[in-house]
């Protein structure tokens, strides 16, 4: 999961091994490689390029990926090319799973609720 220009020197031979050795394992390095560029870059533009060649492609788990990225392609399209961010709404969804958790048989909504509001 390391960007391959972070890996240690070891780790990176052993990738090139592995790839050396196993075709679908380096076209699938070669894909997921693509695919990360296009999300850390924002470059949801060439998203249907991406989907058109992993679909071409005999990995089937990937062409499944692939059909599934495509059922909602404007989402999948604005979420890599966008800079707007759901990690704030995220956040306090968990917060509230949490504090509902550490409650669960002990008290009721209204409990919940002072809680949630002094929480901040």
């Amino acid at each position: 999961m390391t960007h391959p220009e972070h890996l240690r020197d070891g780790d990176a031979d052993k990738l090139r091994r592995l790839r050396e050795r196993d075709p679908e394992l380096d076209r699938l390095t070669g894909h997921v490689r693509k695919f990360a560029a296009l999300m850390t870059t924002r470059h949801g533009d060439r998203l249907e390029e991406w989907i058109t060649e992993a679909e071409k492609d005999t990995l089937a788990p990937l062409a499944s990926f692939a059909r599934n990225l495509r059922r909602d392609l404007d989402a999948v399209r604005n979420g890599l090319s966008l800079p707007y961010s759901s990690g704030a709404v995220e956040g306090n969804i968990n917060r509230l799973k949490m504090l509902k958790r550490q409650m669960f048989g002990r008290a009721g909504l209204d409990l919940l609720r002072k809680r949630v509001l002094l929480a901040r």
